[in-house]
C-alpha cells in the first residue's frame, strides 16, 4: 500500500497554487502533497486517533459493506458512513458502490507523510 502526501497550507495559498497548475505557471513535483489541509487542527480533526485505526481496520480486514464494517467496530452505520464520506473526501478511503445498494469502503493507505511550515505565511 503506498504513502499519501498531506501539506498544511492556508486555503488561499492553496487556491493561488491550484490556478498557477491551470494556468501552467507551475508543474506539480511528484513528490508533492496531493491532500492539502488548512490547519494543523483540521488535519487532526480528520485523521484522529479513531479514525486512523478506522482506516486500519478497513485496509486489514477489506470489509465487504459499511455494514460489515459496523459490526466489526462496533460503530452505528449511519456514524461510520457520515465519517467515511468525510475520509473520501480528502482521498483516505474509496467508496465503492456494488449492486444492491451496498457501499464497499476501501482504505487508500495506512501510511501519511505530512508537510507542514513552522511558519503559516
Amino acid at each position: 500500500m503506498k504513502v499519501i502526501m498531506i501539506g498544511i497550507m492556508p486555503q488561499e495559498k492553496v487556491r493561488a497554487r491550484a490556478i498557477a497548475i491551470a494556468r501552467g505557471q507551475y508543474k506539480p513535483k511528484p513528490s508533492d502533497p496531493k491532500i492539502w489541509f488548512p490547519s494543523m487542527k483540521s488535519l487532526a480533526e480528520t485523521l484522529s486517533d479513531k479514525n486512523m485505526e478506522l482506516i486500519k481496520i478497513i485496509a486489514e480486514q477489506k470489509p465487504d459493506s459499511i455494514a460489515a464494517l459496523s459490526q466489526k467496530t462496533g460503530r452505528a452505520s449511519s456514524n461510520l458512513s457520515r465519517t467515511l464520506n468525510r475520509l473520501a473526501i480528502f482521498g483516505f478511503v474509496t467508496l465503492q458502490k456494488r449492486p444492491g445498494n451496498v457501499v464497499r469502503p476501501i482504505a487508500k493507505a495506512v501510511k501519511y507523510n505530512i508537510l507542514a511550515d513552522a511558519v503559516n505565511g
